[in-house]
């Protein structure tokens, strides 16, 4: 072995070999002719696919109050009928009134010439005034004679040219009533037989719609839950999206007809209508509804007042239905990106004309919906959806290995507006930098290598002149981080510096360094209490203990604080910092500035983290005390509850808490429980509040979870999550009807647990179940947190 491949480290130990594959040809090139067979049957097959499109996407929007008449007791084929009947009615009706002032502005027309002969003549005459380009224009043309001028003389020595052939027309004798009439029947057939097949799709879609969904779900086949999942989800979207639109398109074109009556365009019913329904056809519609109404304008006053208003309404109507109506109707999530918008319209028109227009956003939504509950399909999700492609630390780190650090501080900079310094450090930064880690050894050039290192130095100076500390300059450091092996781990207790400085702990930070004692031993670790080491190595027990055990004998006093950032779980167990010889191990700058903090001041660090008592807190407890529930009221409805939640979200079990003035009580449980019993026969579990995890809960009226106990210093020691071996804790408010929050439904496991946003909800629906059950009110929900902003990505918005 030579000597410079015996310098290079081993992998670590979740290495796995990332090497380019070869790409399989077979299947790439079955892919692609899937897609044009797809494509093409599309194409094909419009005339059969468009009516069923038209026909399904109308009797989603119709669903709904068939339904709502089923659950009354109608029979289902007498609710789609009454439905149906109901819509045809109201159709003919506006097209008899529609009708009605088109024949009335049809006899008014003549009336317009002369107004609009003399407005052309006016313009004509405007046109032809002097103006900037007068003299350029005269030039042209004294160009063009004398160009002619002297190709006259040349053409006229040469041979005269035989004349050109004269043209023959033949007119076509003219066609008897029955042949127009004919004609004229042809072209009324198709649109009507089109319509027929939609109205006939429609009625059968509605009257069997549990058959179809049955079908569809076995054509579906695969995981069951996933199938009902993206089949329910595109009902809901597209239901909602096309009731939102209609609500959309009238509350536009109620507006358009009464203003265009006030300013006294002759058909201000006609071009409402027009208005509503030409707004179904993206981008183009409203442009061309506005055309008719502006004409008439045009035609009918001889002044330019009346065109002027028309305009003005138009636009400040827009300017309402796109900012104000939209949002507040659609949502704020736009589901679908700006660019596949643009190309699915782009894409549906190209394949079947107008009515692809018409249909491209639902269309494309089913396609998002499918892509994100079929794992096979997730590359549509991909493509169609506004989520961000990569998450926040790719990004960051992405932008870094394209040496563009100014992008990746911007990023930095809108997420820190949003949360805080030291929330970015812990959940974006040091993900960011174990992206890094984790390409050191795979794909990483020197190249790469320099540039993220150079990218994170100057995105922490920018943060640290961002957000300076308030710690008077020169103060005495009482925390020294150090960089255990890589520049990685140097960057990271450079961030872990920032973040106690800006928790008020002065701290400095030295470069990584090799554990031989000659190195240890000129550390500047004079006056320094505590040493935190960083190690983003997946495998850092044998240098962190040779580290630790050369400090330990250089300064006895000192404490030790690992911070193992990408370790293996069988480092992080209980007891797992005395095998390494350290005072502490963290996994995270959450985790690591409160547990330092403990370290330095544990009065100041334990009252900090205490739960705050609302401003109500004795109006909150006169509430609780009311439903009785402390007495051993509804006992039984609540037990079931948590045994509900516990099996719903498969935790190791579930309780109900209540807190009072100075205790919590559990008075609801999915199992039997240890702990202090009640003394009145109620036989409740009662806690101190100061134990009491549920009181985070009530001080901030939100959602608590915490994902793993030992490693929150705030409840690493609790005794009720030691007597309960607790891991894992998940608690929802309780809220009563008047906003009281009276203590919390909470789920518990013995091992380390994440929750998604959707989970979340589920949580906080059970929550506000439970609240009536205590309260004897309906459930109400409270404000919810819990999902993230979406994008904010321009696009015809569908709703959740």
């Amino acid at each position: 072995m030579s000597p410079i491949s015996s310098q290079i480290p081993d992998p670590p130990a979740n290495f796995q070999k990332l090497d380019a594959q070869p790409v399989d040809a077979v299947r790439m090139a079955a892919t692609l002719v899937s897609a044009a067979v797809v494509i093409a049957a599309l194409y094909y097959g419009q005339d059969v696919l468009i009516p069923l499109a038209c026909a399904f996407l109308i009797s989603f929007a119709l669903n709904r109050p068939v339904s709502w008449l089923s659950r009354r007791g109608v029979p289902r084929i007498v609710s789609v009928i009454v439905v149906m009947a109901m819509i045809v009615a109201l159709l003919a009706s506006l097209v008899g009134v529609l009708g009605s002032q088109l024949r009335s502005l049809s006899q008014e027309l003549p009336t317009y010439q002369w107004t609009i002969r003399s407005k052309l003549s006016e313009l004509r005459a405007q046109l032809k005034a002097p103006g900037i380009f007068e003299g350029a224009l005269e030039t042209v043309e004294t160009v063009q004679k004398e160009i002619k001028a002297e190709e006259r003389p040349s053409k006229a020595g040469e041979d005269a040219q035989p004349p050109p052939p004269q043209r023959v027309e033949i007119v076509p004798s003219p066609r008897d009533p029955f042949e127009t009439a004919m004609a004229w029947l042809e072209r009324s057939v198709e649109p009507l037989a089109k319509l027929g097949i939609v109205f006939v799709f429609v009625f059968l879609a509605l009257l069997d719609r549990s058959d179809l969904r049955d079908r569809l779900l076995r054509m579906l086949g695969g995981n069951l839950h996933r199938s009902t999942d993206a089949i329910e989800e595109a009902g809901k979207r597209i239901s909602k999206y096309l009731l939102m639109q209609l609500v959309v398109n009238v509350t536009y074109g109620v507006p358009m007809a009464l203003g265009l009556y006030l300013i006294g365009v002759p058909g201000a019913l006609l071009w409402g209508t027009v208005a509503a329904v030409m707004r179904f056809v993206p981008y183009v519609g409203p442009m061309l509804a506005a055309i008719f109404p502006i004409s008439l304008a045009f035609a009918v006053d001889p002044g330019w007042n009346m065109v002027l208003w028309t305009i003005a309404l138009i636009v400040t109507l827009e300017v309402i239905s796109n900012n104000i109506v939209e949002p507040m109707l659609y949502g704020t999530s736009t589901g679908l990106s700006a660019m596949s918008l643009i190309a699915s319209a782009t894409f549906w028109t190209a394949l079947w004309g107008p009515i692809g227009l018409i249909l491209a956003t639902p269309l494309t939504v089913c396609l998002l919906v499918i892509g994100r509950n079929i794992p096979q399909l997730q590359f549509l999700d991909t493509m169609l959806g506004s989520v961000p492609a990569l998450d926040l630390p790719t990004r960051i780190y992405q932008r870094l290995l394209a040496d563009d650090a100014e992008e990746a501080i911007d990023i930095a900079t809108t997420e820190i507006d949003a949360t805080s310094p030291r929330e970015f450090y812990n959940d974006v930064a040091v993900a960011t930098l174990r992206l890094a880690s984790d390409d050191h050894l795979r794909h990483a050039t020197a190249e790469h290598r320099l540039r993220v290192a150079n990218g994170m130095d100057a995105l922490l100076d920018d943060l640290r002149e961002q957000y300076p500390s308030e710690i008077p300059e020169g103060a005495k450091p009482s925390v020294v981080c150090i960089g255990g092996k890589w520049e990685v781990d140097t960057i990271a207790s450079e961030m872990l510096c920032h973040a106690l400085a800006l928790d008020g702990i002065a701290a400095v930070y030295r470069p990584a360094t090799t554990i031989s004692a000659a190195h240890i031993a000129k550390l500047d670790l004079e006056g320094a209490d505590i040493v935190c080491v960083s190690y983003f190595t997946s495998t850092p027990a044998l240098s962190a203990r040779h580290f630790c055990r050369r400090l330990r004998r250089r300064w006895p006093k000192l404490r030790i604080v690992l911070a193992l950032w990408n370790a293996s779980p069988e480092l992080l167990v209980s007891g797992a910092h005395e095998t390494l010889g350290a005072d502490v191990v963290v996994t995270s700058i959450e985790e690591a500035t409160r547990r330092i903090h403990r370290l330095v001041d544990p009065h100041e660090a334990e009252e900090a983290q205490k739960a705050i008592v609302p401003d109500n807190d004795d109006e909150r407890v006169t509430a609780l005390r009311a439903t009785g529930v402390l007495t051993g009221g509804s006992r039984e409805d609540l037990d079931a509850a948590a045994m509900r939640a516990a099996d719903v979200f498969h935790a190791g079990f579930a309780v109900i808490t209540a807190i009072d003035k100075d205790q919590e009580f559990i008075v609801g449980q999915s199992k039997h429980l240890a702990g202090p019993l009640t003394k009145d026969g109620t036989d409740m579990i009662v806690i101190p509040r100061a134990d009491a995890v549920c009181d985070h809960v009530v001080a901030t009226g939100e959602p608590l979870v915490v994902e793993d106990t030992e490693r929150d210093p705030r409840f690493a020691e609790n005794p009720t999550i030691k007597l309960w071996n607790a891991r894992f804790y998940a608690g929802a408010p309780l809220r009563s009807a008047e906003g009281m929050v009276l203590g919390a439904m909470c789920i518990l496991g013995t091992e380390p647990r994440t929750l998604d946003d959707r989970e979340l909800e589920i949580l906080a629906s059970l929550a506000d179940d439970v609240a009536a059950i205590i309260t004897g009110d309906e459930a109400v929900a409270g404000p919810s947190k819990v999902l993230a902003a979406s994008s904010a990505t321009l696009g015809q918005p569908v709703p959740d």
